[in-house]
């Protein structure tokens, strides 16, 4: 299967506060807000939304082409990629800015604050989707996950004239973005993911109700946190997977980004929806284990094991059968 994965690729500042934020705020003094934190702890890590999702897809043996722009400091992360079985042929190079920058901070009760520094990540927007389909005879899916605004539009519409089915991974843009770009995002995706509190703010910027979104949709995945995800469409009955249980907590960075690629990996083996979410479901529950969106390592014995004690042992057998 040929996917092409659209977005960010980042350099992760991440910061932990042994208190919780919500101490440090005070009711009746919100309308102008300083806070200031002494964190514990600083790890520098590889990230970005589209290079996570193409890391996890890689971890499970299925290799994805990385779509975005970066700066000329991205040669060591390239090389990284690329020992994980990713394609960055069609990374674009920036000639004057940095690779993006994503500085988080999470507290004890795993709530986070995050800003983030474009950077190269303003240059998406030059990218264009043909000659990359022109490389590899064709795309299967393309992913518009969390980018510049003005590339995710383009590389959108893009796939509706073109043909190229393509999965709506919004996220945090939907707190930047009008309504009216929201809506482009969306219409005719084959799949559209997005949490839950990304669900209800889609419905409220783009003035669509929950139906009118499943009329121009395919499948639309709702990530609930621990309880695992919702999958909705018109044409099947509701379906929710619960994901495996955690034998730790580590940084929760990057775990979404783990889901969406544990279910395109199980789109790619042919397994059917409810699998592929359960495959993803497992991914993201290894990488909330691990510290850093890109340090988890798939061991193919005890990740079949732990599908297999969440979902069955014909489940996992299918699972045993992608992972080779």
């Amino acid at each position: 299967m040929r996917i092409a994965v659209t977005g960010s690729i980042a350099t992760d500042h991440l910061m932990a506060y042994p208190g919780r934020f919500a101490e440090q705020l005070i009711a009746d003094q919100l309308e102008q807000v300083s806070l200031s934190f002494l964190v514990d702890d600083l790890q520098v890590r590889r990230g970005g939304i589209a290079a996570n999702i193409t890391f996890g897809l890689g971890q499970l043996g299925t290799t994805s082409v990385l779509v975005a722009s970066v700066g000329q400091d991205f040669e060591d992360y390239r090389a990284w990629l690329e020992r994980h079985n990713v394609d960055t042929k069609s990374v674009r190079v920036s000639e004057t800015k940095h690779t993006a920058r994503f500085l988080c901070t999470t507290d004890q009760d795993l709530n986070q604050i995050a800003s983030f520094y474009p950077g190269a990540m303003a240059e998406a927007r030059e990218i264009e989707l043909k000659p990359i389909a022109d490389r590899l005879d064709g795309l299967d899916i393309v992913v518009i996950s969390p980018n510049d605004p003005e590339a995710m539009v383009n590389h959108t519409q893009e796939c509706r004239e073109r043909g190229y089915k393509f999965l709506a991974d919004p996220g945090q843009q939907l707190a930047r973005m009008d309504g009216a770009d929201i809506r482009k995002l969306v219409e005719g995706a084959e799949y559209l993911f997005t949490n839950e509190y990304e669900h209800s703010l889609l419905l409220q910027n783009t003035g669509w109700t929950h139906d009118e979104v499943l009329d121009r949709v395919g499948m639309w995945l709702t990530s609930l946190g621990p309880k695992g995800v919702k999958i909705e469409s018109k044409s099947a009955p509701t379906i929710e997977v619960a994901p495996p249980q955690e034998t730790r907590k580590g940084d929760p960075t990057g775990v979404g980004d783990a889901l969406r690629a544990g279910f395109l990996a199980g789109l790619a083996g042919e397994l059917s929806l409810e699998r592929s979410v359960q495959l993803g479901c497992t991914l993201a529950t290894v990488s909330l284990e691990t510290d850093g969106p890109q340090e988890y390592v798939v061991e193919q014995g005890s990740f079949v094991e732990r599908f297999a004690s969440a979902y069955g042992d014909e489940a996992a057998a299918e699972v045993r059968s992608l992972l080779g």
